[in-house]
């Protein structure tokens, strides 16, 4: 039963909602042997003929009726669409690009995390150097009444690693922000750096990256991440973050 379970996920989630709605509709009007001839030329790539392949396969050895089997199908289908609905993730991609895969840029993608905001924007980077796009929009969010909070790596002159002062330049760039440093690290982390990029706008969107605030990572390195708009990421990762300022793990500035 589990290779049939598995089967039917991939197919509903791989194949459109229509041809789903069609395959359904074909078994429901076949019989188990007769499987392989009703579903052919149901779907229109090699890809989805090999998992509808696969379907049959894995059918043919359990006793689910045609009924059943098209139910099973349905009521997939239907969760794979309201998943999709509540949380959507996005390639992004800085660099060199191909023309097999397509993805957002990364300034593109923490434009859209910055610009989403209503209530609260959360920020963490390694280093920040003047990133003239990213500082205009932080700064249009703040005029639009966004709680800005900023996590940076200190300089070596303030106990960080880093010989730019970040947070000195990020607070005269972005005078509202309110920005922190991790100072107190207890003993498992003692020689611990803020390595983690991440923007999360009001718990609901988020974009993690390996890319730092500077103008090497928008527009030449070769950086990767992900947009994640919806479900519970976006929301589990602002509440940690605050969760390290409630907790004084990360402190003022």
């Amino acid at each position: 039963m589990e290779k049939l379970l598995d089967a039917v996920a991939a197919v509903a989630c791989l194949v459109s909602p229509e041809k789903v709605q069609a395959i359904a509709s074909r078994i429901r009007r076949t019989e188990t042997s007769k499987a392989a001839a009703a579903l052919l030329g149901v779907v229109g790539t090699p890809a989805a003929a090999g998992l509808v392949d696969q379907l049959i396969d894995a059918w043919q050895s359990t006793p689910v009726s045609a009924d059943e089997l098209a139910s099973m199908l349905l009521a997939a289908g239907h969760v794979s669409i309201k998943a999709a609905s509540e949380q959507s993730t996005e390639l992004v991609w800085t660099g060199p690009t191909t023309p097999f895969v397509s993805a957002r840029r990364t300034e593109q993608a923490l434009l859209q995390v910055i610009n989403a905001a209503n209530r609260t924007l959360f920020v963490t980077s390694f280093v920040a150097y003047d990133v003239s796009t990213i500082v205009r929009a932080l700064n249009a969010a703040s005029d639009h009444g966004v709680a800005i909070s900023m996590l940076l790596e200190l300089s070596q002159d303030h106990g960080g690693t880093i010989t730019f002062d970040a947070i000195g330049k990020m607070r005269a760039l972005v005078p509202s922000a309110r920005l922190y440093a991790w100072r107190e690290k207890a003993e498992p982390f003692s020689d611990g750096r803020v390595h983690a990029k991440v923007a999360v706008a009001d718990g609901i969107v988020c974009f993690i990256t390996s890319a730092n605030l500077t103008g090497y990572a928008m527009e030449k390195n070769m950086e990767a991440g992900v947009l994640i708009s919806g479900g519970k990421i976006p929301g589990m990762l602002e509440n940690h973050l605050l969760s390290l300022i409630d907790t004084k793990v990360v402190s003022p500035v």
